[in-house]
């Protein structure tokens, strides 16, 4: 079984702040990629970098470890990270880690942008 996950990053409308698109699993053997575009986009210092999950059917522990990684290097240059997640297991798997407390989750990259 291979894992499949597409991960691309846009321009938000809004100045210093970027998205990251993800699709299909983030696991063991696509945390690398997803680790090496988030290390690009926090070296250009954003001030808001949205991760939009909702395409993404599978989290495993060390794409979460990419994602806590991710919010403290942008919290450490002064920005923050949101995550835009809508998959019900995937919400429920940051509750029971308690990372729901580290992000802020919304459902829309709007609500990301705003709140």
């Amino acid at each position: 079984m291979t894992s499949d996950a597409v991960f691309e990053v846009s321009d938000s409308e809004q100045p210093g702040v970027l998205v990251l698109n993800a699709r299909g699993e983030i696991d063991v053997a696509t945390s690398p990629e997803l680790h090496g575009l988030l290390g690009e986009v926090i070296g250009e210092a954003p001030q808001l970098v949205i991760v939009d999950l909702t395409e993404v059917t599978f989290i495993d522990s060390t794409g979460l470890g990419v994602l806590v990684g991710a919010v403290r290097d942008v919290r450490a240059g002064g920005g923050d990270v949101r995550l835009v997640v809508t998959q019900p297991q995937i919400i429920k798997l940051l509750e029971l880690t308690g990372l729901d407390e580290v992000f802020s989750v919304v459902s829309n990259t709007r609500d990301a942008v705003s709140s």
